[in-house]
């Protein structure tokens, strides 16, 4: 399995079509949602931007071409889009392309072919996208936290004190982050007394770094801590 984790969404009508799409993926690692029509995959796609939209052409209520083309609208941040179809003209494909189209896969296409294409999409958005850190080996993800080191899922309890100082340094990456600036971010005025962040790091470094060879967490004495992106 590809040391990516993806998080897709499949906007598609053909019920067994999408079910064997999304058990294939799913059995690779990868987190997907799943719309049956337009209307619905859109609003699932503007909520919450996926790594790569799998998008049909023939939809239900709102086709392909509108889905995409209300996405490049109305989304702040660009979401790869693949779109899947049995059409295969040119002027087909030319006005998926002219929609914001990505990439196109006519049906019926490999499952191999599929994950290739996805991979390659996600990689090629990866940098610039607001939610999705990379830091040599660790991917962490700003809308829930969750943080992955060479492909393995970090144990961080969601909305935990360590899981917030890792999203605090990896936003400030590669900048040192200062004691005083970690506890304002977490406890604001009402920071409790002696040395409130000890126990949090050590939980942090315990997921983050006794698991793998090399620290990531650092500290630098005197002022305070640092992600270190690891060859």
């Amino acid at each position: 399995m590809d040391a990516e984790r993806l998080r897709l969404l499949l906007i598609e009508d053909n019920l067994p079509l999408a079910s064997a799409i999304m058990h294939m993926l799913q059995a690779q690692g990868h987190l997907v949602d799943f719309a049956a029509d337009g209307r619905t995959g859109l609003r699932m796609a503007l909520a919450a931007p996926p790594d790569v939209l799998l998008l049909d052409l023939g939809l239900p209520g709102l086709d392909g071409i509108g889905v995409c083309q209300r996405l490049r609208a109305g989304s702040d941040r660009h979401v790869p889009v693949l779109m899947l179809t049995a059409r295969d003209a040119l002027d087909d494909k030319l006005q998926g392309f002219a929609s914001g189209a990505d990439d196109y896969l006519v049906k019926p296409f490999d499952d191999a072919e599929l994950l290739a294409r996805c991979l390659a999409l996600a990689r090629r958005h990866h940098i610039g996208q607001p939610h999705l850190l990379r830091i040599g080996p660790l991917n962490v993800d700003r809308r829930d936290g969750s943080a992955w080191r060479e492909g393995v899922a970090l144990h961080l309890q969601p909305q935990s004190l360590p899981q917030r100082i890792l999203l605090a340094l990896a936003d400030a990456w590669p900048r040192t982050v200062t004691r005083s600036e970690l506890i304002q971010r977490l406890w604001g005025d009402e920071a409790p007394p002696s040395d409130p962040l000890r126990s949090h790091l050590y939980l942090l470094r315990q997921a983050l770094d006794r698991p793998f060879q090399g620290e990531m967490l650092r500290t630098v004495h005197g002022v305070g801590f640092r992600l270190e992106a690891m060859p």
